[in-house]
C-alpha cells in the first residue's frame, strides 16, 4: 500500500504506473495462484536481490516511484528518437 500512496501523490505518474503494472503482470494470470494480477514472485525476488542484495527485502515505495519515472523518461526518449 505505501507504493500505491506514493504513486497517488504524483498524478503525472498515474498512467506510467498503470502501464508498468500491466507490463509486469504475467499473461493469463487468472490461471495461476494467487489468481490476482500481480508480478511473478520470482521476478520480484530477482529485483529485490539486484536492488537491495536480499531476495526477501520488500520493495521500497520511493524506489518504485523512481523506477516508474525512469520507465516513463525512457519511453519518451524512444518516442523522440523515432
Amino acid at each position: 500500500m505505501p507504493v500505491v500512496g506514493a504513486i497517488a501523490r504524483r498524478p503525472r505518474l498515474w498512467f506510467p504506473a498503470l502501464r508498468q503494472a500491466r507490463a509486469l503482470v504475467p499473461e493469463q494470470w487468472w490461471r495461476r495462484r494467487p489468481f490476482l494480477p500481480v508480478p511473478d514472485a520470482e521476478f520480484l525476488a530477482f529485483r529485490a536481490v539486484t536492488q537491495y542484495g536480499q531476495h526477501d527485502h520488500r520493495l521500497e515505495a520511493h524506489d518504485v516511484v523512481d523506477y516508474v519515472a525512469w520507465c516513463e523518461s525512457m519511453r519518451r526518449l524512444r518516442r523522440v528518437a523515432r
